[in-house]
């Protein structure tokens, strides 16, 4: 899933930024290329049926809080398991391990369309007596969304400004059949007025947590600046896969509080607000992990479908992290009395590098 930040340099600041990392490269702070060799061959496309192990590493390309990657998989003779790994959460931006869930149910369904893609279709169950596993259980029938599971290895999170073109009609009614989840509810804004009305609680949202100094501690511990760094953890949230300059890791941390400002962070989200096509709300039918598991099924069906369009998303979560903003958010969708889970902006736009995952080996049990 499933959260969103990066830093904002401004026109001098990244020309210091530059030719610094230009000379980190020489000092232990890797390669670009060598850091998107590495990530291209955790995305490469099986040549024959997918296996086990194909199948998890199709699962944990999913989107997650933070890349925190907070899942753990379990084998078994008639399907896989998924299970929280509640030592990866983070408990300021998400105390209720929301976000957990939600990853959690955007990996099974990457689990499962693979799985149906091996001509193993079979079904997804929650389990909460097993502490809030998803069990992926295997069939034998054959997928018939081919360009859903196509689009896994390509779908990312793309913190970027978009051109600003519109979504028609015919490809609208496609993002809402893909998500269409029992028990989530999508609500898509494409006019302007709403859509700047959302911007305004985005904003609200982003101020707090920048007021918060447990937020920032706990965003700053998640942050990668080097190919290295990120590559050494294959987690957190990398700059570069921001469409920022790599940094020396000495160096990210300095200037990350130096430009991650209210203003800074008010003008960028402005301006990729009003290069989006649309913003895509997600709201389940309860709040609990059920069915914030089926949120995250919905938004990465959302988001898969986006990817085979060739649209790019990106999360805009704070009005559902900051509490006292859920209402007001859950007034403008028109659900007034339910707890809105997931904000996603879609547009069109140019990839950036992908992030990092861990090796199987880290994710499996």
């Amino acid at each position: 899933m499933v959260t969103r930040r990066n830093l904002l340099l401004g026109a001098g600041t990244a020309a210091v930024a530059v030719g610094s990392a230009a000379w980190a490269n020489k000092n232990g702070m890797g390669s670009m290329a060598e850091y998107k060799t590495a990530v291209a061959e955790l995305r490469r496309i099986p040549t024959t049926a997918p296996e086990t192990r194909d199948l998890i590493r199709y699962a944990s390309l999913a989107p997650n809080g933070h890349n925190t990657q907070p899942w753990l998989f379990r084998p078994g003779k008639n399907g896989i398991a998924i299970l929280p790994d509640f030592g990866r959460r983070t408990p300021v931006v998400d105390p209720d391990d929301h976000h957990v869930f939600v990853s959690l149910g955007c990996a099974a369904e990457n689990l499962a369309l693979a799985a149906a893609a091996a001509g193993r279709a079979g079904e997804i169950e929650f389990d909460p007596a097993g502490g809030g596993t998803v069990l992926v259980r295997f069939g034998t029938g054959n997928g018939g969304e081919q360009a859903l599971f196509d689009a896994i290895p390509r779908r990312q999170s793309t913190r970027a400004d978009y051109d600003g073109s519109t979504v028609g009609a015919p490809d609208l009614r496609l993002l809402r059949a893909a998500a269409a989840v029992p028990g989530v509810d999508l609500v898509l804004i494409t006019e302007r007025p709403p859509m700047d009305q959302l911007r305004d609680l985005i904003i609200a949202g982003n101020t707090a947590q920048i007021g918060d100094p447990a937020f920032i501690a706990e965003l700053k511990h998640w942050l990668r600046f080097s190919p290295n760094a990120a590559l050494r953890s294959g987690d957190g949230l990398f700059s570069a896969a921001s469409g920022n300059p790599a940094l020396p890791e000495w160096m990210g941390p300095w200037l990350f509080d130096r430009v991650f400002t209210v203003k800074a962070e008010r003008e960028r989200y402005s301006r990729q607000i009003a290069s989006s096509a649309g913003i895509a709300v997600f709201v389940g039918a309860e709040a609990e992990p059920a069915h914030w598991v089926q949120v995250g099924r919905a938004c990465q069906r959302f988001a898969l479908q986006a990817t085979a369009l060739g649209l790019k998303c990106a999360f805009l979560n704070q009005p559902v992290e900051v509490p006292g903003l859920r209402a007001d958010l859950s007034a403008l969708v028109g659900l007034p009395g339910r707890r809105p889970d997931i904000v996603m902006r879609f547009g069109r736009g140019a990839a950036l590098p992908f992030s990092a995952r861990r090796p199987l080996e880290a994710v499996m049990v």
